[in-house]
């Protein structure tokens, strides 16, 4: 498959839920929102669960960025700034490639992400390789940072 396709992680797949979409016509941005209700203590990072994975070409990743809203309403950012999802993650064998989004609050009180809040955003991005660079033989061999682990 050389498509660009959100699915469900297994055990994840519902009827009752969209896979991620663009809101608008000239939006770039897929939203990814929380699979499950969630609770974000104070002063903590959280992954939180979307239950979906993507497959994309070799030659692209998704960058997950976090939706101005969730600053402004919740006083929550992204961990990681801005999260990468390389197009090997998908399938992986230690959680299907399974898109967890690390959440950070900020504040001092609890914050409730609700089941489907949509949490992140996913745009999709072309990268180019260098010509002086070796062939790379090692595959991913597992999930969520994992990039140091392969075989």
């Amino acid at each position: 498959m050389e498509e660009r396709a959100f699915l469900w992680v297994p055990g994840y797949e519902t009827d009752d839920r969209e896979l991620p979409k663009r809101q608008t016509r000239a939006a770039a941005g897929y939203d990814l929102a929380a699979y499950d209700e969630i609770i974000l203590p104070p002063n903590r990072i959280t992954l939180v669960p979307t239950g979906v994975c993507v497959h994309m070409p070799e030659n692209e990743f998704l960058a997950i960025y976090p939706r101005s809203s969730l600053a402004i309403k919740h006083h929550v950012m992204l961990a990681n700034g801005v999260g990468i999802i390389d197009a090997d993650y998908y399938g992986n064998a230690n959680n299907h490639g399974h898109i967890m989004v690390p959440l950070w609050n900020l504040s001092q009180h609890t914050v409730l992400i609700h089941q489907g809040e949509r949490i992140a955003q996913g745009i999709f991005q072309c990268y180019q390789k260098t010509t002086t660079e070796s062939p790379i033989e090692k595959e991913r061999s597992s999930g969520f940072g994992s990039t140091d682990e392969s075989v």
